[in-house]
């Protein structure tokens, strides 16, 4: 059987598996992805590209390939509740086209409205683009070993059935909900497994909005006497829709009737579409016991399975290819600690999980109407009092479904607080933030935004290497100069560039004269001095310090 070896076999090529391998070709790490399929998207999971993501995308060069994706930038991105496209309307939160909304003030970008089918081919086409990174579609993973010194996989070309062997330094598994690596490993997910059977609905429609009087919008959640029971999205900003029948924990198999009269009901008179796609799917609160066992890892989908319902399943899955990308950089190129790669489910894990929850919590928001909060009867009347109830009802939803809309503490504010690979700097842990997000530089968290120079941010300083800062207030307050840690580095094989700010607004938002950066972008060490042990500081935040019993042995579990 023929062989190959590459350093890092991903197996999965959706966005997180597309990510990770553009994110190692970018380092320079050779790498080999197999996806089993054509990689075609023809059902669009996601579409929301949330501003941490379009962090990454700045670092990597492509964020103005993916704010110029088709997706019109002048379409409203509305949110309507609303009885149907002809009824009722009951409430509305107002948003402009992706081309006209700002960037908040703790990021350079803004998240963008960019469905599967547009941003995978972007991600694709710059992942391909590093001569480093090897891309086999049509080539299934039918199985793999653990040797200890690499992983041996057995791949199957799907159109000729011809076998062969990659053997690899390291295997991640991308590969999805039902991720073949991680029941190979025996890991099992735990939380809610059933939260609705959901059957989602792609569909044409060009004249669609001609046909109501509600406006163009993004997302459009019919609420009926029953409560919340569908939801139709805008796509592409022009003839395709995706209809949502959200369903419940009870599982149901909706056939091609319940789809059409879902149609029916949603537009409240005929009207003339074409289904292009049905997906049946089940929309679940998981996350996997371990991220990874050995020299296997998983990321994405295969490690947490969330409600769409706020936008963190890829962008949660995302952070994990950037956190991972490095930290097998930095062991394949020898500067990496033993105990480095055991980090990444240290840091990634507690994420996921507080993320997967708050989209259980939104999707109880948007539920509320068929639970908590039932429709009265006079929200579908015409007249005066219909008029007032639909007006308390609907407002009291608009302020409820913010949570969603609003969730930068969730994308920005995730912090890696306890992980053994950051050094802390004594001061309390701020409450995480959910609707809002203030940037902090305390170690662990992401570095913070701040404009020093035309369309310069601090955040273009990171991502190759580590980082360390010398903030100078002004004049008389200048910041050591770091060259204890500068030699420590140098002596651990680390890559460090020092970058000199003077600059006292940014020195006032990072709070201290010296901070270490990771190739992350969250912060590793701070302070006013430098470190008396700077290479205890070395070994520490490249992973060569030691972990504690409890981690070490969470991640031997």
């Amino acid at each position: 059987m023929p062989t190959t070896h590459t350093p890092v076999l991903i197996v999965g090529a959706g966005p997180i598996g597309l990510a990770l391998a553009g994110d190692l070709g970018w380092r320079g790490v050779p790498c080999t992805l197999i996806e089993k399929t054509e990689g075609r998207v023809d059902h669009p999971k996601m579409d929301l590209i949330g501003v941490r993501t379009m962090e990454f995308c700045r670092r990597w060069g492509i964020a103005d390939r993916v704010r110029d994706a088709p997706y019109p930038p002048d379409y409203p991105q509305d949110y309507v509740w609303l009885e149907s496209f002809t009824g009722y309307e009951f409430g509305r939160e107002k948003f402009p086209g992706r081309g006209f909304e700002a960037c908040p003030p703790e990021s350079p970008q803004k998240r963008e409205r960019v469905p599967q089918d547009m941003f995978d081919p972007i991600i694709k086409q710059w992942a391909t683009e590093f001569p480093s990174v090897t891309l086999h579609h049509n080539t299934e993973l039918v199985g793999f070993v653990d040797k200890g010194t690499h992983v041996a996989a057995t791949v199957r070309d799907t159109q000729t059935g011809e076998t062969r062997e990659i053997t690899a330094d390291y295997l991640v598994g991308t590969d999805g909900g039902g991720s073949f690596v991680r029941e190979t490993l025996g890991i099992q997910m735990g939380g809610h497994p059933a939260l609705t059977y959901t059957t989602n609905v792609i569909f044409r429609c060009p004249d669609l909005p001609a046909l109501h009087d509600k406006g163009l919008g993004y997302r459009f959640i019919f609420i009926g006497p029953e409560g919340t029971w569908l939801t139709i999205v805008a796509i592409n900003g022009g003839d395709r829709f995706r209809m949502s029948i959200v369903g419940s924990p009870e599982k149901v198999n909706h056939s091609e009737d319940d789809i059409r009269a879902a149609l029916l009901r949603a537009m409240g008179k005929p009207f003339d579409y074409e289904i292009l796609s049905v997906m049946r799917w089940v929309r679940r609160e998981l996350v996997a016991e371990s991220y990874g066992r050995g020299r296997v890892y998983l990321a994405g989908d295969s490690v947490h399975l969330t409600s769409p319902t706020g936008a963190m399943g890829m962008n949660t899955g995302m952070q994990d290819a950037a956190d991972l990308g490095w930290k097998l950089e930095a062991v394949l190129k020898g500067w990496g600690g033993k105990n480095l790669l055991a980090s990444y489910e240290l840091e990634r894990k507690p994420v996921a999980i507080r993320n997967i929850k708050a989209s259980t919590d939104n999707l109880e928001r948007m539920l509320a109407p068929r639970t908590t909060h039932k429709p009265t009867p006079e929200m579908f009347q015409p007249g005066a009092a219909g008029d007032v109830a639909r007006k308390k009802y609907g407002e009291w939803y608009t302020e409820l479904m913010r949570h969603e809309w609003f969730m930068n503490g969730y994308h920005l504010g995730y912090r890696y607080d306890d992980s053994p690979i950051v050094a802390p700097d004594g001061t309390p842990a701020p409450p995480l933030e959910g609707r809002t997000y203030t940037q902090i530089a305390r170690p662990g968290a992401r570095a913070p935004h701040a404009w020093i120079g035309e369309g310069r941010s601090t955040l273009d300083l990171y991502g190759k290497g580590f980082v360390l800062l010398r903030l100078v207030a002004g004049l008389g307050a200048d910041a050591p100069p770091g060259e204890s840690i500068v030699r420590a580095f140098a002596a651990a094989g680390v890559p460090l560039r020092v970058e000199t700010l003077n600059a006292p607004d940014v020195r006032k938002l990072y709070e201290r004269a010296l901070v270490l950066v990771r190739p992350d972008g969250h912060v590793a060490w701070r302070a006013d001095q430098e470190p008396q042990d700077a290479l205890a500081l070395a070994d520490c935040v490249r992973g060569a310090g030691r972990l504690s019993q409890m981690q070490a042995v969470e991640r031997a579990s």
